[in-house]
């Protein structure tokens, strides 16, 4: 696996661990707890998925100043505290400064295979020429 060139400070409980990365690819998994559950019942909070799907299109970019800009997702299934899931994010179109992500969310299988997508969706980028916090 290359290394990542961003977001390398992420808290890897709360947004998933790298598992694949690959010019314009990356794979991210995402064991959920049950902290991360809304109610009795362990449906695992939409944020926490959608933040594994964020780190993963991060990731395709993987570029030390990429942020986003805006997101179209869809969540197609719920989560329950205690399944992981892997977020796929593949690199579709660069513009300049833009990039464009396609990210797919799956619970992933005791067999390590992909099961049941629970997020589709674009990720729209950008690299910056400096840290975001450093723009005035």
């Amino acid at each position: 696996m290359t290394g990542p060139a961003t977001h390398l400070d992420i808290d890897t409980s709360l947004c998933g661990r790298a598992e694949r990365l690959a010019a314009g690819q990356a794979e991210v998994v995402l064991a959920t707890t049950p902290t991360m559950a809304v109610d009795d019942r362990g449906l695992v909070h939409g944020g926490f998925v959608f933040g594994a799907a964020d780190h993963a299109a991060m990731l395709a970019v993987n570029h030390p100043n990429v942020v986003l800009g805006s997101a179209s997702i869809r969540f197609t299934a719920p989560v329950r505290a205690g399944e992981s899931v892997r977020a796929r994010a593949v690199l579709v179109r660069e513009a300049g400064r833009k990039r464009e992500v396609e990210v797919e969310v799956f619970i992933l299988g005791d067999d390590g295979r992909d099961g049941e997508a629970v997020l589709v969706g674009t990720f729209n980028c950008a690299v910056l020429d400096q840290h975001v916090l450093d723009r005035k």
